[in-house]
């Protein structure tokens, strides 16, 4: 589809809804440093272009790597055009005009000379493109970089705005914030030196996926489902992001990360957070993160129980059929790694709605399938009028929030069997997204930094929050004895360790049931 073909799609659907545009958006500079790594060529360029083709974009923008690499402006564009052909979803022929907006800049990270150099650049390219003196640094680079860069840039004048030469000055920072409490608290005393909070966006791009946004949507937006959405009617709440990939190139981050600080501390209990949180006043960013730190306060600590936690390593095996080796066999990890790549933990919110309900929380690598899912179990009848006539326990039922492989809603219950006799069979309504969202979570976020909207980015008293509650769990996990006999292997292609299995299973377990007609 031609470039000016999807843009009038997309306006004339922003008329007919409202529902695809927020704002007009200012025009800005959006520089990327880490521009040579794999998360620009995977993520952050592709995002981009295809914000660019579906007129998502501001108008003027400028968009600048940042490296050490020794690249020229030509030799990034080549490189950033191979990694938007190669994933086949984009139309190639608009890319010339787009890549008329890429602009390269070789930088030292730790050089104030080099940081003064840019400066100097990019006001120049301000000047030329007329982009207002606004600025987007997104730092797609190792988290220990983050305070080196975000120093820099304040040393240099980059973090000031809305002076007379400037318009707004914003930072966004990829996870992990930190790897336990007091890191955390430093990186964010390193940004607050130069950065106030309204700059600072930190990326979790989970909460930008269309089911993970239509959550609150669908609580409280539909009368019939808020009132029971408490432990009175709910048995458990079930959560699992499950990945068939293996650490990849990542070992040596994944080595000092593990599973608990790569999924935990972000994506798991933020998207927990969004299943428990309590109605905010207003849907404004400011009243969801009210709701979501007073959430994770509620939160029960962490206290060595039985079953409470359950930490596996994937080891060889098969997956579609084919050998694969396990973790400690991955280039760069420890012979004898004792880094968790699986986790099922149980928590439970000690408030009034949730007293008393566990929600269990599930996530590793090299499982059996990648599926991304919310399970909302429902408690069984109190009182089953059918036992005597049926002689069978009645299916309780059960709400499936689907975030991957399929982005839907699925509800079971209980209907008659049709025939001669009396027998229940459960159904499945289902609610599914046919069409493929016109922005995906990366270029969700993206926008949403150019707008200045907080709603789906961390604040900092949520961070600390939920390092308050995984703090202990990692202490227990990296520093008690017999760390090797808690960590359980589990071969790769598996659903996790056999400890772990029968919660696992009911939180995958889609009960085969057929969809009503």
């Amino acid at each position: 589809m031609e470039t000016n073909v999807i843009k009038e799609k997309i306006s004339s659907e922003k008329g007919s809804c409202g529902c695809l545009t927020a704002a007009d958006l200012d025009p800005c500079i959006i520089v990327i440093f880490g521009a040579s790594g794999d998360l620009t060529a995977r993520k952050l360029i592709p995002a981009l272009y295809h914000m660019y083709l579906t007129g998502s974009l501001p108008e003027p923008v400028a968009i600048v790597g940042c490296a050490r690499t020794p690249f020229s402006g030509d030799e990034f564009r080549s490189r950033m055009k191979e990694a938007c052909a190669g994933n086949g979803k984009s139309d190639m022929s608009p890319w010339p005009e787009f890549a008329a907006l890429l602009f390269y800049r070789q930088l030292a990270y730790d050089s104030e000379k080099s940081f003064r150099e840019l400066a100097a650049y990019l006001d120049e390219l301000d000047r030329q493109r007329g982009t207002g003196g606004n600025l987007i640094f997104d730092l797609a680079l190792p988290p220990s970089l983050y305070p080196v860069v975000a120093g820099m840039l304040g040393r240099v004048g980059l973090a000031v705005q809305h002076n007379d030469n400037r318009g707004w000055s914003r930072i966004v920072v990829e996870k992990p914030f930190g790897r336990d409490l007091d890191s955390a608290l430093d990186l964010d005393r390193t940004l607050h030196e130069h950065f106030q909070e309204e700059q600072i966006f930190r990326i979790d791009h989970y909460l930008a996926k269309e089911t993970v946004q239509n959550i609150l949507m669908f609580r409280f937006a539909n009368a019939i489902f808020e009132p029971i959405w408490n432990r009175g009617f709910i048995d458990y709440v079930g959560i699992m992001a499950a990945e068939k990939l293996g650490v990849e190139n990542r070992a040596g981050y994944y080595e000092q990360a593990g599973v608990i600080r790569d999924m935990f501390q972000n994506h798991m209990l933020q998207l927990l957070s969004l299943i428990a949180m309590e109605p905010p006043s207003h849907f404004a960013s400011e009243r969801v993160r009210d709701e979501k730190a007073k959430l994770f306060r509620s939160i029960r600590p962490f206290s060595r129980r039985e079953g409470e936690v359950v930490l596996g390593q994937y080891g060889p095996g098969l997956l579609d059929g084919k050998e694969v080796r396990g973790y400690r066999q991955e280039p760069g990890v420890a012979a004898d790694s004792l880094i968790p790549t699986f986790a099922l933990m149980r928590f439970y919110v000690e408030n009034w709605r949730w007293q008393g309900v566990p929600f269990w929380l599930v996530s590793g690598k090299r499982m059996a399938g990648k599926q991304t899912r919310i399970i909302i179990q429902f408690k069984e009848v109190p009182h089953s009028i059918f036992r005597d006539v049926l002689g069978e326990k009645v299916v309780p039922n059960r709400l499936v929030l689907g975030i991957y492989p399929e982005e839907g809603i699925s509800l079971t219950f209980q209907t008659k069997n049709p025939g001669p006799r009396v027998c229940l069979r459960p159904m499945t309504m289902d609610f599914r997204y046919d069409t493929s969202p016109l922005l995906d979570a990366y270029e969700k976020v993206l926008l949403d930094c150019i707008l200045g909207d907080h709603l789906l980015f961390w604040r900092q008293d949520g961070i600390e929050q939920t390092w308050r509650i995984l703090t202990p769990i990692l202490n227990e996990c990296e520093h008690c004895q017999g760390r090797a006999q808690q960590l359980y292997p589990y071969p790769a292609g598996s659903w996790g360790p056999e400890a772990a299995r029968e919660q696992v299973d009911k939180i995958r377990d889609r009960r085969e049931v057929k969809s009503a007609p």
